[in-house]
Parts: C-alpha cells; sequence; structure tokens
C-alpha cells in the first residue's frame, strides 16, 4: 500500500489552487507551445508531484503529445522552443517524422532555436517556419567521428589489457589495447558514418524540397548566419523568441490562446467546491496506466547496458541499465496479462553481459510462444541488445539505428604495473590450476587463453545460432558474413534480412496490434511507471525488488578529471564514462556482448 504524507496533500492542494485558471473561450483555438528540454529517456517515469522539476522527458511522451495535438481540432498551431534535449540518431528520426506528419495534417507548425546543427536541423527540417535568433548561427557542417583508446592512459597507470575477441570486426577491446583502430574497425566505422550522413541528407532534401546533391554542397560550405541561411531557404525569419510568440499571435489572430501546459491543467482540474474531490484526483494519479477494460499493447524498455540481476530503486530516477531480472519479469507479466494482446519490445541499448542478455533472449522466445512480439530498435541496439531482439516476431529499427555488432569480446587488465608505480605489492595465493583466470595480478597463460578462447567462441555460436533462429529465411547472406562483431546502420541491417522494416515506437505498436488482431487498444508500460521516492519507500519496507547484482556508476572520486571533460568538451564525457563502464563489466563478467568501439559523432 503506498501512503501519501499529510504534507503531500495540502501541498497538492495549494498547487491545484494555484494552478487553476479560466479556461480558454471554446470558440478559440489553441496554440500549443512546446518546449523541449532536460534528459530524454526511454522509459516514462511517474512523477506525480513533481519531484524531478520536469527533467525528465520520455520518447514515449514526447511522440503521444504530438500524435494527441495532431488530432485535437481545438489546436490551430505548434510552437516548439528547444533548449538543451540530448537525443541519439534513432530518437531524432522519430521526433522528425512525428513532426513531418504533423505538419502535413494542416497544423501551421513553428520551430524557434538559438542554434542549430546538422542533427537538430535535420530534426526540425519539416516545420515550414524555422527562425534563428539574430546572432546565431546554423552549424550545418556535416558529421566527424572521433574513436576511444585508452592504451596510452593504461600504460602511464602500469595497467596492461589482456583481451580477445571473436569476429574480425568485434574490436570492442581495441579501446584497451590499441592507440588507434585496427584496418577492420575503421573500415566499419566509415561504413557506418557514410550511411547516417546519407540518412541525415535524404532528410533534409525531403522536408527542404532540394536534391541531395544540393545538400551536399549546403554542407560543405559549412557555418550559415542568420542572414545567409535564410537566403537559401534554410530557415525562413531571424527573431528572438518574444517577437517569434508575437508574430505566430497576430498570424493566427488576436483571440487564440497559446497554451503552455497542453493537457497538464486538464489533468489537474478538481472540483474545488466537492471535499471529496480530492481523492478523486489522487486515485486517478496513483491508478495503473492502461488498467482499464479492453485490449491493450504492452510496452517493455532495454534501455541502457545490460546488467544481470535487479535494479535497485533511488529518489533521483532511473540508473539508466536494462537489469535481467526487471525485464524477464515484466515479460512473464505480459505473458499472464489476458487483456494484454502483444508486446513492443523497446530496444535502446549497446548490450552488455552475455549471461544477462541470454535471460532476457529467453523470456522474449517464452512470451512469443504466448503473444506476438514486436522489437523497436531506437538509437542503438547493438551487441546484446541485438542479441535479445531477433527472436521476436518482428523488428523495426530507424534509419539511424546502430545494430547488430554479433560477435563477443572478452578479457581483463593486469594492474600489478600500476601497483608496483606506488611500491604497492601483493602475494596471491591459489588452489586450482585456473583458480586465478580472472585475477588482475598476472595476464593468461597460453593454456588459459586456449581456455577462455573455447569459452568466448560457445557464447558466439550461441549468439549466432539464435540468430539464425529467429531470422531464418529473411538473411540475405550466411550469418558469418553477417556477424563478425560487424555493425551496421538499420537502413544497412534491413538489406540483410536483420530488421523487417524501417519505423520507430508508433509504427512497432501498429504493428503489434495487427499480429494480435486488435483495432481498439490502449498502450501500457510494463511494469507500470512509478516514482523514485514511490520505489524507494517500497524497496525499504521489503516490497520492492532484490537489488541487482551489479551497479555501474562513474564516481568523480575515481576518474577525478572528469568534471573537467565535463566543461571542456562535454560532447565526448559520455564515450569516456562508456569506456570506464566497459572495464567495470569486463572485470566482473570477463566476457561482454557490447559494439566494437567507444566513439562520439558530432
Amino acid at each position: 500500500m503506498r501512503l501519501i504524507p499529510t504534507l503531500f496533500i495540502l501541498g497538492l492542494i495549494s498547487l491545484v489552487s494555484l494552478s487553476q485558471s479560466d479556461a480558454a473561450d471554446e470558440d478559440s483555438g489553441i496554440l500549443v507551445h512546446l518546449h523541449l528540454n532536460g534528459i530524454l529517456t526511454e522509459k516514462p517515469m511517474e512523477d506525480p508531484f513533481g519531484f524531478s522539476g520536469s527533467g525528465w522527458t520520455s520518447m514515449k511522451e514526447i511522440l503521444e503529445k504530438l500524435e494527441k495535438i495532431q488530432e485535437d481540432d481545438s489546436v490551430v498551431g505548434v510552437a516548439l522552443t528547444f533548449g538543451q534535449l540530448p537525443y541519439g540518431f534513432g530518437q531524432m528520426e522519430e521526433i522528425h517524422r512525428a513532426l513531418k506528419d504533423l505538419q502535413e495534417s494542416g497544423k501551421k507548425t513553428f520551430v524557434h532555436v538559438e542554434d542549430l546543427d546538422i542533427g537538430s536541423y535535420a530534426l526540425f527540417s519539416p516545420v515550414a517556419e524555422l527562425s534563428l535568433v539574430p546572432t546565431s548561427t546554423l552549424w550545418l557542417t556535416g558529421l566527424s567521428g572521433q574513436g576511444l583508446y585508452l592504451k596510452g592512459t593504461l600504460d602511464k597507470l602500469g595497467i596492461d589489457a589482456d583481451f580477445l575477441h571473436m569476429g574480425d570486426y568485434k574490436a570492442a577491446g581495441e579501446t584497451f589495447t590499441r592507440t588507434e583502430p585496427s584496418e577492420e574497425a575503421e573500415e566499419n566505422m566509415n561504413w557506418l558514418l557514410d550511411s547516417l550522413f546519407e540518412s541525415l541528407v535524404g532528410m533534409i532534401a525531403e522536408s527542404r524540397g532540394l536534391e541531395e546533391d544540393e545538400v551536399r554542397e549546403l554542407i560543405d560550405r559549412g557555418l550559415f548566419y542568420p542572414e545567409e541561411a535564410k537566403e537559401e531557404g534554410l530557415i525562413s525569419h531571424i527573431e528572438y523568441q518574444d517577437e517569434f510568440l508575437d508574430r505566430i499571435k497576430e498570424e493566427l489572430g488576436e483571440d487564440v490562446e497559446i497554451e503552455n501546459r497542453y493537457e497538464k491543467e486538464k489533468e489537474m482540474e478538481i472540483d474545488l467546491s466537492n471535499p471529496f474531490a480530492i481523492f478523486t484526483f489522487l486515485a486517478k494519479q496513483m491508478e495503473k496506466e492502461g488498467k482499464g477494460k479492453g485490449d491493450a499493447i504492452g510496452i517493455v524498455y532495454v534501455e541502457g547496458p545490460i546488467l544481470p540481476g535487479y535494479e535497485e530503486p533511488s529518489p533521483f530516477g532511473p540508473s539508466g541499465a536494462a537489469f535481467s531480472g526487471n525485464i524477464r519479469k515484466a515479460l512473464e507479466e505480459a505473458a499472464e496479462d489476458d487483456k494484454v494482446k502483444a508486446v513492443v519490445l523497446r530496444v535502446d541499448s549497446p548490450g552488455g553481459s552475455a549471461l544477462a542478455s541470454e535471460i532476457i533472449w529467453r523470456a522474449v522466445v517464452q512470451l512469443k510462444e504466448e503473444k506476438p512480439v514486436v522489437v523497436s530498435m531506437g538509437n542503438m541496439a547493438a551487441s546484446g541488445g541485438y542479441y535479445v531482439s531477433c527472436g521476436a516476431n518482428k523488428i523495426f529499427a530507424d534509419q539511424t539505428t546502430l545494430t547488430a555488432s554479433i560477435g563477443v569480446v572478452g578479457g581483463k587488465l593486469v594492474t600489478t604495473g600500476m601497483w608496483d608505480k606506488i611500491g604497492l605489492n601483493w602475494h596471491e595465493y591459489k588452489r586450482g590450476e585456473n583458480s586465478d583466470l580472472m585475477s588482475t595480478l598476472s595476464p593468461w597463460t597460453d593454456e588459459q587463453r586456449e581456455l577462455v578462447q573455447g569459452w568466448m567462441a560457445k557464447i558466439y555460436d550461441i549468439f549466432k545460432g539464435h540468430v539464425t533462429e529467429g531470422r531464418g529465411e529473411k538473411l540475405t547472406k550466411p550469418i558469418d558474413e553477417i556477424a563478425g562483431g560487424r555493425v551496421f546502420t538499420g537502413e544497412q541491417a534491413l538489406e540483410l534480412g536483420l530488421v523487417d522494416e524501417i519505423g520507430g515506437l508508433s509504427e512497432a505498436i501498429v504493428a503489434a496490434a495487427d499480429l494480435a488482431s486488435t483495432t481498439d487498444y490502449t498502450t501500457r508500460v510494463i511494469p507500470e511507471p512509478v516514482s523514485p521516492l514511490v520505489a524507494l519507500m517500497e524497496e525499504m519496507s521489503g516490497g520492492g525488488e532484490r537489488p541487482s547484482d551489479l551497479r555501474l556508476g562513474v564516481s568523480e572520486d575515481f576518474a577525478p578529471w572528469l568534471p573537467i571533460l565535463k566543461k571542456l568538451d562535454p560532447k565526448s564525457l559520455p564515450a569516456v564514462k562508456t569506456a570506464i563502464h566497459r572495464m567495470e563489466l569486463i572485470s566482473s563478467e570477463g566476457v561482454v556482448l557490447m559494439p566494437p568501439m567507444d566513439f562520439v559523432i558530432r
């Protein structure tokens, strides 16, 4: 039972009282003002009392809101302003499609931004009226990639990386063993960049009515000041945000009401003349999503590195990892619920633990025996992310999704040299010839390397077997020509039969409903989104899940230079953190299913 302290209720009553406003004249139209800002996640998070300060926004919420605006006859237009909303290529592509649908539906759609790079320009390119601040810049400069290699750092620390890999293109270990990419890794990276670049060029060309060669020529010219961008037809207006809103208001008419909290006030309305209305409101707030009558399409998320065990609740929000215990339980819940007719598995993960990936894969296959399972790939569904996907009935990916990476990497970091540098000595005791197999004090012997190689080969064969079993005759090439650690974009994966269709979460939901032969349905996130505070209270009272077996966190005590990097080069920070995460996971697991490299695309 969830208890809400009296203080919260009193605070909520005050909040509701303050939020009441006169309803807009029903005869006037509404201009919805949306500000895209904050932390973009895949999995929705319940936050009924606003403890997060609206810091989290989920893809599902953005896509659903744009779809509702499109269908709302009272909405005459949408004004979008853009702050800091970090997104991946797949997420950008799905929001791009939603804006395109909105524009084509006849709604007047306006966007105002302070700065644009090629990614955000591609995102907003379907919108007819795009305006920039007078002193801003359109950075239509293309894509550049940077691969991260830590061998030089490890050498300075006295750490030796001892790694093996299955597949010539499975170069994940190169992050720790080389200072530059192998020929295969460089080939794969260039192939990926080519596909991503062509996808961006295609989006911009189609949206702005240009030939692709014209877009490439504009990109090669580089920076555009607002006046130049307007001359080229890349933007329509140069103005400050207050001028932007005033212009739209004038264009649409004075009787149009600007709505900054679309749908929020409807959710918050309470009849204060009824003393029991607050309890009705609270009951609705705590009601489980989609638990009403009728069919439902379940959505289960695999977001972040794949780890074994269960997630530990935190009042500061989700951990950013996909735990096999939680996901298996969610899939089992979906199988047992007769109202759930099909499930969409939304995957945005670089992979991780081989064992955890196997557990999730098995749960997907078992669920598929009961009801349809459709995978929707987000920014990345690579290595372990593809492992958990390949057994589904149908797989959707965005053109720019990074996927496949069918291969295995294993290794360990030998830290003796680091301890020697500070005069710290270890004396090791062992019973059993291979009891020190994963010891960080000594590299593998030849016999141990052979043993680990055999272990990895077994996992690799299982991985390839799952792919051939799941995809069957859809594969257009023999599995060994597709595997080997090669990474593909969604568009390339479609040609190889690794995915079935190009599309996002919305298209995957429709496909799942079609497979389940249902047309009247709701969507339900499984497990239901819960407030982090509620989850923590449940855990403390013994009502939550078991704690995780492994937690990935990058402490600034461990890497004191991270705050400096955050200030000087924030785009590189995620790749560095991912590399450190990978070291921790490898130290724990030995063999992992991860993409071939850590890289930054600018």
